[in-house]
């Protein structure tokens, strides 16, 4: 589907400018529908007819009510025969309102009612329904440039309430601010994702601050604050309510969001300006409980931080253990016993640094790129020297991995790349090498997203002629064999490249099951 500004650059001759103000009302035009108890169309005129047809832009369906409409009408043109009074909207810049026909389900237009104005909402019918427009000019600077259309079945009207003659007031406010050019507030270009709902509480200010309506559930969330008196008539900050964001939205004419804490109840609270002749004349709060979602972000952290506590304390625990080992190795006099030690060391140190990286990250996965570094940092180290100059160099990246594959990964590396500098550069070979260096590469990509792909090689003397990897006995390769196709479900390949290139080992892991 396209996006409104695609759709108006198709069809219509709208500028940059007034396209932008389009995208605005419609990130910000939710509590209309809500308000209204009604879908929402906005129709823009298609370029060269005058107003004659419009192209629907962008659509919205109440949260408070039942939708009319069960087709998606984003990107339907109709003729002003079908609906004349948006036509007649556009042209005068006045709102408009009257009854229209739309075709039901299976009528010539392509799109249906849903059932909610009074038919079954099952099955093609024949007949037209008739719908209750109510359209609203959308000005901007100066020039109509669309209509808003409100549209609520004529034959199920809602019950006239206390509540649903508000809710339509402030439907009618905003209506007029929107053929003023008022509304959207300008660089307001959506609502925020924890911004509270018409549903979830609604007050209605005057210009002076005082409450003048209170939902039933607005005045809950007061009650989950210890305010129990009955506010209609005055100030908030009489009741112990800090009305901070209402009197800043009655002195700016601009929307603020802040959220207001009493133990352990937490309220966001929007404030949304009424304008009328260009200065404020009242506001719209709308209230939220999200107490437990805040219980739940609490916990969250609090869980989130034992796991990088755990994974520090492993990370130490690890450490000793390598400082053990190393001791031990010192003690040794066999050069075959030291040499053990010293690889079992390396690879407890590999281990430890995916642990040492959960321990800073704020997630349950590893950034592998902050593993694989220091991880050939510390062969580079342990193995190169003046006379023996091995340059190690990473290239790509495999992006976050889970703990269960970037620990055996790990550790598979730390023996690749091990083996490479015991088996692929022999003594006196670096030195007679054409640029005095010898070269290992890791490489490291994603397959199609879902396998990831690791190759080690270096420019040595390759693997000797004959070679299998089931007939090795290393025991660096039985691991890396063991930990590639048995923990990881991956496939290992090892070969030379070819013209006396050296050898490269290619692994392939699949991601999706874990990742998922």
């Amino acid at each position: 589907m396209q996006t409104l500004p695609e759709l108006a650059r198709t069809h219509t001759d709208l500028l940059w400018h007034e396209i932008a103000h389009l995208k605005r009302l419609t990130g910000s035009w939710g509590f209309l529908a809500d308000f209204s108890f009604s879908d929402l169309l906005l129709m823009a005129p298609v370029a060269g007819s005058d107003g004659h047809r419009f192209v629907v832009l962008g659509q919205l369906r109440p949260t408070t009510g039942q939708t009319m409409y069960q087709d998606d009408l984003v990107g339907h043109v109709f003729d002003e025969a079908e609906r004349p009074i948006a036509g007649r909207g556009w042209r005068t810049r006045e709102i408009t309102e009257g009854s229209i026909r739309v075709p039901t389900i299976g009528g010539p237009s392509g799109h249906g009612l849903s059932g909610v104005a009074g038919g079954s909402g099952g099955g093609e019918r024949a007949s037209d329904e008739r719908v209750f427009c109510f359209c609203v000019p959308v000005v901007f600077q100066d020039r109509a440039i669309a209509v808003l259309s409100r549209d609520a079945p004529t034959t199920a009207l809602r019950r006239s309430g206390e509540l649903e003659r508000v809710y339509q007031e402030i439907f009618d406010r905003f209506a007029r601010m929107i053929a003023a050019g008022a509304f959207p507030y300008p660089g307001d270009d959506a609502e925020p994702e924890d911004a509270p709902r018409v549903g979830d509480g609604c007050m209605l200010v005057e210009a002076d601050g005082r409450v003048r309506y209170m939902s039933p559930n607005a005045m809950s969330a007061l009650h989950r604050l210890g305010i129990h008196a009955n506010v209609r008539g005055l100030l908030l900050s009489e009741v112990g309510f800090a009305d901070g964001p209402i009197q800043r939205a009655l002195a700016t004419g601009v929307p603020e969001l802040e959220e207001t804490e009493r133990g352990d109840t937490s309220i966001i609270v929007r404030v949304i300006p009424i304008i009328a002749g260009g200065v404020p004349d009242g506001a719209v709060v709308l209230v939220r409980d999200v107490s437990d979602v805040r219980r739940r972000d609490r916990l969250l952290v609090s869980k989130d931080a034992t796991i990088r506590e755990i994974h520090h304390r492993v990370k130490n625990n690890l450490q000793t253990i390598a400082a053990l080992l190393r001791l031990q190795s010192r003690r040794l006099e066999s050069p075959e016993a030291k040499q053990a030690l010293e690889e079992s060391t390396r690879r407890i140190g590999s281990i430890a640094l995916v642990h040492e990286t959960l321990s800073r990250a704020a997630g349950d996965v590893v950034p592998f790129d902050e593993v694989i570094r220091p991880l050939v940092r510390m062969v580079e180290d342990a193995f190169t020297g003046p006379d023996r100059r091995i340059r190690f160099s990473v290239t790509g990246d495999a992006g976050e991995l889970p703990p269960e594959v970037a620990t055996p990964l790990a550790v598979a590396l730390n023996e690749l790349m091990q083996n490479a500098v015991d088996h692929a550069f022999p003594p006196g070979w670096v030195s007679s090498h054409p640029d005095g260096d010898a070269h290992v590469d890791v490489s490291l990509g994603r397959l199609s997203g879902d396998r990831l792909v690791v190759e080690v090689s270096d420019d040595g003397i390759g693997f000797p002629e004959g070679f299998s990897l089931g007939a090795a006995t290393g025991l660096g390769l039985s691991i890396v064999q063991t930990l590639v196709t048995t923990e990881l479900g991956g496939a290992l390949q090892l070969g030379n490249e070819g013209g006396g290139r050296g050898a490269r080992t290619h692994i392939e892991i699949p991601l999706h099951e874990r990742e998922g």
